[in-house]
């Protein structure tokens, strides 16, 4: 849409990177804005949005070259959002924005690359050999810029998923089967436009976030009764959690859980892990003994990808 000639704005970069997170996104609410594009400042962000919005911008011709061409129809579906949908989108939202709220507090720390469309980084893989290969549709890729004491730069990758509770544990369990299949087929190396042969060098981690402790807990469970188990591929934590402190240290790794549960006397995650249920004593024991991780902790199993 063209602006409205009853009112010119001269647009700045962070104009354009605000529109296209609101054409990449659908939606966000005033708060998620001034977080990820306003450094926090929600005066700031209001009456730059009041004033985008009385020019008539949606998209300026030439900064959406990236994302994959749409008609019409297209854009319309996308206008339509169910009640679900907005909930869940939202979500992912309140995580973005959380995770530019930590990282403006870091010098060390810049944010190279955040998208929240699932198109954008969608892929097919297999959850198990000989099955049939699926689609799976990342809620987010974030790339995270770290500093390090040689002035050297680090780069810390990472698929999010945003769990509600509104889908069965095995869609996930599935999913991160999917992640694990993408990362030794090479699929990351190959979007980089690098050989397939090279995933090593291309290693990411998952990033669940679930609704509670005990949801979080069950999933870990499902995880490590693969064949073979995830083991430390995915990183798990609570919506709560992740929207307070997302680099702080509350992230479990199944390898982790394991290590604290199969050594406690409470019970044994091979004989209960099928079953959905509710444990109130494993949750409290995992909380206090489970040695949770920083988001930018470095694993080396992490390099095996599993």
């Amino acid at each position: 849409m063209s602006p409205r000639k009853t009112f010119q704005v001269e647009l700045q970069d962070r104009d354009i990177a605000l529109l296209t997170g609101f054409f990449e996104s659908r939606l966000m609410t005033l708060a998620q804005a001034a977080a990820i594009h306003f450094h926090g400042g929600t005066e700031a962000a209001k009456k730059r949005i009041q004033k985008l919005k009385a020019a008539g911008y949606l998209a300026e011709g030439g900064y959406l070259d990236e994302y994959p061409p749409l008609i019409w129809t297209d854009l319309e579906k996308r206008a339509r959002v169910s009640e679900l949908t907005l909930k869940h989108e939202l979500a992912v939202m309140d995580f973005k924005a959380a995770v530019y709220t930590a990282v403006s507090q870091s010098p060390k720390l810049s944010v190279a690359e955040f998208a929240t469309w699932p198109l954008l980084y969608e892929f097919h893989a297999s959850p198990n050999e000989g099955h049939t290969s699926m689609v799976v549709r990342p809620d987010g890729y974030l790339r995270i810029h770290e500093t390090e004491s040689d002035g050297s730069v680090s780069e810390h990758t990472f698929f999010l998923e945003i769990d509600r509770s509104t889908e069965v544990l095995d869609t996930l369990v599935t999913r991160s089967a999917c992640y694990r299949d993408y990362y030794r087929r090479g699929g990351l190396a190959a979007k980089q436009g690098r050989p397939h042969a090279e995933f090593e060098q291309f290693p990411f981690r998952v990033l669940i976030v679930v609704r509670n402790a005990e949801r979080r807990n069950n999933l870990c469970e499902r995880l490590l009764a693969l064949r073979p188990p995830i083991l430390s591929q995915v990183w798990l934590t609570t919506l709560p959690e992740a929207n307070a402190t997302p680099f702080a240290s509350i992230w479990i790794l199944p390898q982790d859980y394991r290590n604290a549960w199969i050594h406690s006397a409470i019970g044994s995650i091979e004989n209960k892990a099928a079953v959905y249920r509710r444990n109130g004593d494993r949750d409290l024991h995992i909380d206090e003994h489970v040695p949770k991780k920083p988001l930018l902790a470095r694993t080396s199993a992490l390099e095996n990808g599993v």
